[in-house]
């Protein structure tokens, strides 16, 4: 399907275009240049912001606005429903801390985890690659979402990232081998394994948080 979307992308067969990377750093929400190991963020004091390190570069991001944690329990709720019950899959929520390189920590809104066998969870360090990050576009987090943290949740072989556009009331899924994401602006579905499939209503979705 394609859908109109704003000035700069084509979405539905098309590549989208964004800044080039300098334009991309600058649109980056404050960041710390002291601050370039996985080590040197953990040691910063608790300050209610989130913290993240992409391919070294310190990522800062004041709280969420209602809107976007309205849908951060909105996208979470059917995993919740579907995973119950099972040991294999978990679905959580940041604050977090996941680590996708020896430069690199993200704190994705959402994320599905996948629990190898006999391996139980008991800290950050033993989540691994997600099968799915979802990430809710602001204004400070958008250029940041579709830009470096794709290209980090890519190359990491996050099997599904998807991008909640609140504003053209849309999702961008993306897959490791991608360069162009699927749009989708009236249900999304995801599946792993033997579980059954999680179909989301968009329109249901979205009026549920923008429209209440």
């Amino acid at each position: 399907m394609t859908v109109a979307y704003a000035p700069g992308a084509i979405v539905g067969n098309a590549e989208l275009h964004f800044p080039a990377e300098e334009v991309e750093i600058m649109g980056m929400p404050a960041a710390s240049p002291d601050v370039t190991t996985i080590a040197e963020l953990l040691a910063l004091p608790e300050d209610g912001l989130r913290h993240e390190l992409l391919d070294g570069v310190h990522a800062v991001t004041p709280a969420p606005a209602l809107f976007h944690q309205m849908m951060v329990s909105e996208v979470m709720a059917p995993f919740i429903v579907t995973l119950r019950g099972q040991d294999r899959f978990r679905v959580l929520s940041s604050p977090a801390d996941i680590v996708l390189g020896v430069r690199t920590l993200v704190q994705p809104d959402v994320f599905v985890v996948q629990r190898e066998p006999g391996k139980p969870l008991r800290r950050w360090e033993d989540v691994g690659v997600p099968v799915l990050a979802v990430e809710i576009l602001s204004p400070a987090t958008a250029t940041r979402d579709r830009g470096a943290k794709r290209r980090i949740y890519q190359r990491a072989g996050v099997a599904e990232y998807w991008i909640v556009d609140l504003d053209a009331r849309l999702i961008e899924r993306w897959r490791p081998g991608d360069t162009r994401p699927e749009i989708q602006d009236d249900r999304i579905a995801w599946q792993a394994g033997d579980l059954p499939e999680i179909t989301v209503d968009l329109t249901a979705l979205f009026t549920r948080v923008l429209d209440t």
